[in-house]
């Protein structure tokens, strides 16, 4: 079974396939030379969001039944990093973005939802009663600094200062790189879940001005567990920014974060119902593999020995 995930939705990754549409149905084709051209069919009815990866194509034929079912296909990079474009169909239901509209149009739901993700990101009861937008910012920056203080104290790389400018990227040091590259890998994955429930990603509560806005909002919620320290740990690293990719890549268990985004947001818009976040520890896939057939899901399969 695939993943039957919060307000229903599910998601499935796709990548080095073909999706055709045939007398049956869509389906995925993946030819290898020990053993041919091998079928496996979607259930496109019960999908809320497909991601295609590189090395994946798609006909039209196929694309008109996802759009069909309802199911939102978004380009993805590897691993389902990176949300390059999307395909919205015309049934998506538009309750989540209604409802984001409602409160984001409104300034006291607005700052309200502001500061859920303050106290989400730094516990609860972090914000003082009454802190408005300037108060929350002030907050956050002497959180975040303070992180930096702690991470740059662990790995003894001296005074670190958080540097992001696109017209001198190849001078800034490998923490910078690092934290930029894998916070992009981090902005695609969101943006993907916004897509599928509906939502506007230009409509933020703390960011505004972007298209991403709302990207940026959600995705700082996770930043200090996934991609803050990861950076730091590439300090001396030569390539800091392929191996903050591969590493964010292979630390993210994509089908784990992507449920929980879906919960987060769902939370933050409509506080007053009860949400269910995913249980990490719930095997919620397969792994499919050409030669040995389904493997389950959850397992480190590196070759190297630890000793």
């Amino acid at each position: 079974m695939l993943p039957r995930i919060a307000d229903s939705l599910s998601f499935l990754y796709l990548d080095i396939v073909r999706v055709v549409q045939d007398d049956t149905g869509v389906c995925a084709e993946i030819t290898s030379v020990d053993r041919g051209t091998e079928t496996v069919y979607l259930p496109t009815a019960a999908l809320g969001c497909v991601l295609l990866g590189p090395g994946t194509s798609i006909t039209a034929r196929a694309l008109a039944t996802l759009a069909r079912h309802g199911t939102t296909v978004v380009i993805a990079g590897a691993g389902g990093v990176r949300c390059y474009a999307a395909v919205l169909p015309d049934s998506l239901t538009t309750v989540w973005l209604e409802r984001q509209v409602r409160v984001w149009a409104d300034d006291t739901s607005r700052l309200a939802v502001a500061t859920a993700m303050y106290e989400q990101r730094f516990g609860r009861g972090t914000a003082p009663a009454g802190s408005n937008f300037a108060q929350l910012r002030g907050f956050e920056g002497d959180r975040v600094k303070a992180l930096y203080r702690l991470l740059a104290q662990q790995h003894r790389i001296g005074r670190f200062r958080r540097n992001y400018d696109p017209r001198s990227w190849d001078t800034q040091d490998p923490v910078n790189l690092a934290l930029s590259s894998a916070n992009t890998c981090l902005y695609g994955i969101v943006h993907a879940a916004i897509l599928a429930l509906g939502c506007s990603p230009a409509l933020g509560f703390i960011h505004s001005g972007n298209q991403q806005a709302f990207v940026y909002d959600i995705a700082d919620l996770y930043k200090a567990e996934l991609t803050i320290p990861l950076a730091f740990s590439l300090h001396s690293s030569p390539y800091p920014e392929a191996e903050a990719r591969r590493g964010f890549r292979d630390g993210l268990r994509l089908f784990r974060l992507l449920p929980r985004i879906v919960a987060d947001i769902q939370r933050l818009l409509a506080p007053e119902q009860q949400m269910a976040t995913p249980d990490p520890e719930e095997q919620l896939v397969d792994l499919w593999d050409p030669v040995s057939g389904v493997l389950p899901g959850g397992v480190n399969y590196s070759t190297e020995q630890i000793l």
